[in-house]
């Protein structure tokens, strides 16, 4: 085996160039693949860590009437006392914090410009809202007792034209199906970087959304933040009540869930296609090396040299391509995915909706996905050498040895 190998490295070495552009393409096919593997990963991975942090929660504690697609403010399908629910989770060791919060429908309106929105109740003293406090912008956060200040993020601040301090009008859905419309005043502008979520949020402090909604001492939901994500199972378990309805963050996400299902069938059919490409031409270096060397083939098989043998040394050959391509494309993808991760690709002008996709994608490196890509370029760059290898291997000696010609 190792003469084998020995002798498949002196003959890659009789055309360095050749060799070295068809070990190039797979490096280069390895290292776009491992590249947009990295982005599709920090894609899904950003996006759903921001649909945690910022609406989903790894849990979320409902009324069993409550339905999320109807924004439903009837008394019936908010939850009663929040504040005791709330101390009740908060109280669970793996619980990292729990807060009440109330959503509503809504119109902000400046003169002759107005833009629907999601009216959130918060506690602005709790630690939930550390993803709006740490991205303010201008002004300051808002406080429990404001009556008159609401916070919006700078998309939809940039689109109304708002600034700190200005006045605006809010309708908002009531709790009897009315609507209410009182002024008030910019208080802070935010971003979290997740234009989706930050040009329809407006949030207010949890006593004054109850107030202008007519939903008193009621919420939407009970916000809850794990200290591990992987104890979700076990405390939604330990939270089930014939009362209310707690729902994990996985199936508050199922559309991103899906989506990254769907991504990773679709990368199977890309990664197959490229490598397809980098094989054929890895095939066509070695059928050419098979017909210049047809006369050593013959002088080989005349001395004793089985065919096993010979197609070995060919497979061999394409074995140390593959492993050469292989090292190649890792150092590029390693550096491609650094120079990427300088910036990161922007999407903040692409309008996405639907998940919480952040202004900015940096590709993130799975190391499962670089194992597979990996084995799978020298699975394929093995059986890129199969065809050229029985081709040598089925030479007639007598034929070979003439080169070839009858």
């Amino acid at each position: 085996m190792i003469q084998l190998f020995k002798m498949a490295f002196r003959d890659l070495g009789r055309n360095r160039r050749r060799s070295f552009f068809s070990a190039l393409a797979l490096a280069i096919v390895l290292a776009l693949l491992l590249l947009m593997a990295g982005v599709i990963a920090g894609e899904l991975r950003q996006s759903m860590d921001s649909s945690i942090r910022l609406q989903s929660g790894h849990l979320q504690v409902r009324a069993k009437t409550y339905d999320e697609n109807k924004t439903s403010l009837a008394w019936e399908d908010l939850v009663d006392n929040p504040g005791q629910v709330t101390a009740q989770i908060a109280s669970l060791a793996p619980v990292q914090v729990a807060t009440p919060r109330l959503y509503a429908s809504g119109i902000v309106a400046t003169g002759d410009n107005s833009l629907g929105v999601r009216v959130i109740g918060i506690d602005p003293s709790s630690p939930a809202n550390a993803p709006f406090q740490d991205g303010m912008l201008s002004g300051e956060f808002l406080k429990a007792d404001d009556t008159q200040g609401i916070l919006v993020g700078k998309p939809l601040a940039d689109k109304l034209g708002l600034n700190t301090g200005d006045r605006v009008n809010l309708l908002v859905n009531t709790s009897n199906g009315d609507v209410d419309q009182q002024p008030f005043f910019i208080r802070g502008i935010y971003t979290t970087h997740t234009p989706g979520f930050d040009q329809s949020a407006v949030f207010m402090p949890l006593a004054k959304a109850q107030a202008i909604t007519q939903t008193q001492n009621h919420a939407t939901l009970v916000f809850v933040l794990l200290k591990d994500r992987d104890q979700t199972g076990a405390v939604a378990n330990a939270l089930s009540t014939t009362q209310y309805q707690v729902v994990t963050w996985e199936q508050t996400n199922t559309l991103l869930l899906q989506f990254n299902q769907f991504s990773r069938d679709y990368m199977a059919l890309i990664y197959l296609i490229f490598l397809g490409i980098a094989a054929t031409v890895i095939i066509n270096t070695l059928i050419m090396s098979v017909f210049e060397r047809t006369r050593e083939i013959g002088i080989l098989t005349a001395i004793g040299m089985r065919s096993n043998s010979i197609m070995g040394m060919f497979l061999a050959e394409s074995s140390l391509l593959g492993a050469g391509g292989i090292l190649m494309g890792l150092v590029l993808g390693a550096i491609g995915i650094s120079l990427f991760n300088i910036n990161g690709f922007s999407v903040a002008d692409f309008g996405v909706t639907g998940i919480a996709l952040g202004d900015r994608i940096f590709a993130y490196v799975v190391p499962s996905d670089v194992i597979t890509l990996t084995i799978l370029s020298f699975v394929i760059a093995l059986l890129a050498g199969l065809y050229p290898a029985i081709l040598a291997a089925r030479m007639e000696p007598v034929e070979a040895l003439r080169g070839g010609k009858k």
